[in-house]
């Protein structure tokens, strides 16, 4: 017999809050674990497919691990220091740009050329605060992640966790599903591989998008001769995670860029242009519908409001499970409305029972 439904929500919210003061005393600390369990999950079904070749998950583990290690190390080595230096590089010239876009409203705009210019103070007021701010930002930004614990720890923890985590994921699999309570168990394994599904064409599939189109960007403004292409890049492939949202900010920056270097050259400016254009037609029309999915569920505000709340409350670590938790709880609301459509709350009576 199973339990009363007031006995399962008071044993579900127990363990849910558990959950979320071990995240919150504990989450720095988790760091490691969680980066290397996120790893071993998209790497999973890579290391499934080796298996289904022939080989063992021994020997699998080891070739995705030795290719990992040479993608980390070649990103350390060459993407990596560029993007910084860029970056920095950017954020020092903001004055000078915002300068320079003074001075391009002040021909046209004669009335910006007062010195009281509400206007005319903002723009030079940003530009001081992005060259006093950006650089230290820049820098805390790429240091945070390895910043909260120590960045040996994180570097040589990470890696191990992964390997052991891919190594043994379909025995853990196997090892929860015993422990599922039995009255419930087909109904969890459904939600959970619901859960899976949603992440899988979400997670995977939008982090592979984000990489496409991070490296199109980059290449195709170093190609134009755009400067800080390969950091505008950067960004907009990373933001591209929510959609729409890559392609505007990516686009707005790498235009107002384009505009001051390429000023009196618009046949340039329209190129840059038409590379975002570009980008977002693969990603909308190709990429998206390929290697996310149309029904995986996950509205970008939905997103938006779980990285940030889950940011907010548990920093870094928290906008780490901001996704799956996002995902779980998405798929979870769709089954409680479903089963709602199913209850005689919202049916209301048969035919038969109102006729008697």
């Amino acid at each position: 017999m199973a339990l009363p439904v007031q006995d399962q929500v008071k044993y579900w919210g127990a363990a849910t809050v558990i959950f979320l003061v071990f995240l919150w005393y504990l989450g720095d600390v988790m760091l490691p674990f969680i980066v290397g369990g996120a790893i071993a999950y998209m790497l999973d079904p890579i290391a499934d497919r080796l298996e289904a070749l022939g080989l063992s998950r021994v020997l699998a583990t080891s070739i995705i691990s030795v290719f990992a290690l040479l993608l980390f190390i070649l990103m350390a080595l060459l993407i990596i220091p560029m993007v910084i230096e860029q970056a920095i590089e950017l954020f020092n010239m903001a004055p000078d740009l915002f300068r320079r876009l003074q001075g391009f409203l002040s021909d046209r705009f004669p009335s910006l050329a007062d010195e009281g210019s509400t206007l005319r103070q903002s723009l030079a007021t940003i530009g001081t605060t992005i060259q006093s701010r950006g650089a230290e930002f820049a820098q805390s930004v790429f240091a945070s992640a390895l910043g909260v614990i120590n960045a040996v720890v994180f570097i040589v923890v990470v890696p191990v966790v992964a390997f052991y985590l891919l190594l043994d994921w379909d025995n853990m699999v196997a090892k929860f599903d015993t422990l599922l309570p039995r009255d419930h168990a087909p109904m969890i394994r459904q939600i959970a591989s619901d859960i899976d599904s949603t992440l899988a064409n979400f997670v995977r599939g939008q982090l592979t998008v984000c990489s496409i189109l991070g490296v199109f960007y980059a290449v195709a403004l170093a190609i134009v001769g755009l400067q800080f292409g390969l950091v505008v890049g950067v960004v907009a492939g990373l933001i591209s995670f929510i959609p729409y949202i890559g392609a505007l900010v990516g686009g707005a920056l790498a235009l107002g860029l384009a505009l001051f270097q390429f000023w009196g050259e618009p046949g340039w400016i329209i190129a840059v242009a038409i590379i975002f254009g570009a980008g977002q037609f693969l990603e909308g029309n190709i990429l998206t519908p390929k290697l996310v999915g149309g029904s995986v569920g996950l509205h970008p505000v939905w997103l938006l409001l779980a990285l940030s709340a889950f940011g907010s409350l548990f920093g870094f670590v928290g906008m780490l499970v901001a996704v799956p938790v996002a995902a779980s709880l998405g798929v979870i609301a769709r089954f409680g409305v479903d089963r709602y459509q199913q209850s005689r709350l919202y049916r209301g009576l048969q035919k038969g029972e109102d006729q008697e």
